[in-house]
């Protein structure tokens, strides 16, 4: 098939069909991703309310994160210093990593 004919066929698609978030990279449409959050609201307003909560403890996963595919660092990626002298520690040893 043309180009042209796919674009023709696909230019008029609506926003919710497969085939549109695809061409797109759309993941979700408008109502699953205001779903997502809204859920994901809920879930942080509950959570404030446990013991939990009121130490910042055991916060609730995203849901939207998740299905947008945001969730991807691990705790492997993150790092945390108390110091800048820790982090320049840090840095150099992972330079020296990267060249030999």
């Amino acid at each position: 098939m043309p180009p042209t004919l796919v674009a023709a066929l696909t230019v008029g698609l609506p926003s919710d069909s497969r085939v549109f978030k695809k061409i797109n990279n759309i993941k979700l449409d408008r109502v699953e991703m205001l779903l997502a959050l809204a859920v994901d609201v809920l879930n942080i307003i509950a959570w404030q309310s446990t013991k939990d909560g009121a130490k910042g403890r055991n916060r609730p996963e995203s849901i939207y994160k998740k299905l947008m595919g945001l969730d991807t660092k691990t705790k492997d990626d993150l790092y945390e210093f108390d110091s800048v002298e820790e982090y320049e520690k840090w840095h150099e040893s992972k330079m020296r990593k990267n060249d030999g």
